[in-house]
């Protein structure tokens, strides 16, 4: 009874958050906010890669860039549903959009925006269990030890022994996947030192259980 007024009350504070971005379409770069009422420890930030996916715990990558948040939420509680001994409820909203479509819907925004990024930097994003997800401009020159150093943690839920750093080739439209022993690297293991590059995505997964 409890769970259900709780959830009742999570949906009419939500309503008006809800029915302003009805019609709104995911793209990549923005950031979901997720909520699931049965287990808030899955609730986090939601980063939709270049390739329109968001990495999901307990589930892996869900295709989200083009739809709806009705329809988006109605995909993670169906990935979800397996975990569970009925659908979750799934409550989703749009913490922060891509923002180069923002700047899009505004010119002077858009001319402010050029301007933002340091002379030297490179623009990089981080997804999965990190405490600040999204995208960071980094100096040139700049490797991933020194990122996961400067970015903001990760979380308690990180597994740090399989950290990935993912590229993308835009002339082949291949994808190269560097797996990274961060765990290893704190216990005074030598590593390879990988120079970030623009548009690399740094993929923290999710702890097994056990491990």
């Amino acid at each position: 009874m409890f769970r259900m007024l709780l959830g009742f009350v999570l949906a009419v504070l939500m309503v008006p958050a809800a029915f302003a971005q009805s019609g709104y379409r995911i793209q990549t770069g923005d950031v979901l906010q997720m909520e699931v009422l049965e287990d808030p420890s899955l609730n986090r930030s939601l980063l939709v890669l270049p390739d329109g996916t968001v990495s999901l715990p307990l589930v892996g990558t869900v295709k989200a860039s083009g739809r709806s948040l009705d329809s988006m939420r109605g995909a993670i509680a169906a990935a979800l549903e397996p975990n569970f001994a009925a659908p979750p409820t799934v409550f989703l909203t749009v913490g922060q959009l891509n923002p180069v479509t923002s700047a899009v819907n505004n010119a002077a925004a858009q001319a402010a925006a050029s301007q933002v990024r340091p002379y030297g930097t490179i623009a990089v994003y981080a997804v999965g269990e990190v405490n600040a997800p999204g995208r960071m401009d980094v100096e040139t020159g700049t490797t991933l030890l020194q990122f996961l150093a400067e970015s903001g943690g990760m979380t308690k839920f990180a597994a740090t022994k399989r950290i990935q750093l993912r590229r993308a080739d835009r002339k082949t439209g291949t994808e190269t996947v560097y797996r990274y022993n961060y765990k290893a690297v704190q216990a005074g293991a030598k590593s390879p030192v990988i120079v970030l590059r623009e548009g690399d995505v740094i993929v923290i997964p999710e702890r097994r259980l056990f491990e």
